[in-house]
């Protein structure tokens, strides 16, 4: 972890998950509410920006399915020419 206390997603005690930083330095922004990472090979201290991976949390359940289309275009731009 490290000590950064200002960042959004500091805890407690004002520190920030590694990998959380290495994804947001190789995305060039700062991770969304919706955003997590994942370590791809199960190894959590392998923070190497090729072992992470940017997950995103599906759709509220029980939402509409006009507003699940509406949520699917707003997410398939924010990844436009992502991989």
């Amino acid at each position: 972890m490290v000590r950064m206390p200002d960042h959004p997603r500091a805890r407690t005690q004002g520190y920030v998950f590694e990998h959380i930083l290495v994804m947001e330095a190789k995305l060039g922004r700062m991770l969304f509410a919706d955003e997590s990472v994942h370590n791809r090979n199960g190894i959590r201290d392998d923070n190497s920006p090729e072992d992470l991976e940017l997950w995103v949390r599906p759709q509220p359940s029980g939402i509409r399915a006009a507003d699940a289309v509406t949520w699917a275009k707003e997410i398939m731009a924010r990844y436009k020419g992502f991989s």
